[in-house]
């Protein structure tokens, strides 16, 4: 082989080399800084239709309209499957963000979720649940959550391999 061909594969080599080297560090990064901060006011905004000049009236509820009880609402998160399983989070009014971070309000020791995973957050008198641009996604059921999605008592919430439960 000439020299000219020695220099060609062992500049070949270099670059391919630093081609995985960044590729890994691109990886690292999304993983540690993945998360997207979504300003849902812009969203809301966009969403309410506009309001008319004149005032409206509050209809007024139907005698027969059951009035909610206190004890309907949340009041905790439990970790019904996984490593976790019995873990037990008080519903406050602040979010629970799940994840591996140890910044996390609930901590997992879990592969299959990312460092900054999901939220659970209370907006308007009900609660939510957002994935933060995981990998592997957050299910609602059996339905994956694209956007902050309306979180019933009951309702089962799989991040990695938890499964977590609003209960009362």
């Amino acid at each position: 082989m000439s020299e000219l061909t020695i220099t060609l594969l062992r500049l070949g080599y270099l670059a391919l080399l630093w081609f995985f080297v960044l590729a890994a560090v691109g990886v690292l990064r999304r993983d540690l800084y993945g998360t997207k901060i979504v300003n849902r006011r812009l969203r809301r905004a966009e969403n309410v239709p506009a309001r008319s000049s004149a005032p409206a009236r509050a209809p007024s509820p139907a005698p027969s309209t059951p009035i909610p009880r206190r004890d309907s609402n949340p009041r905790r998160l439990v970790v019904t499957a996984g490593p976790l399983r019995g873990t037990t989070l008080p519903l406050t009014s602040s979010a629970i963000l799940i994840g591996r971070a140890p910044s996390c309000t609930l901590v997992l020791d879990d592969d299959y979720s990312s460092s900054r995973h999901a939220r659970v957050f209370p907006q308007d008198g009900q609660w939510f649940v957002e994935d933060l641009g995981s990998t592997n996604g957050t299910f609602l059921g059996r339905q994956r959550v694209e956007e902050p999605t309306s979180v019933t008592v009951g309702s089962q919430i799989r991040v990695g391999q938890s499964t977590l439960e609003l209960q009362r």
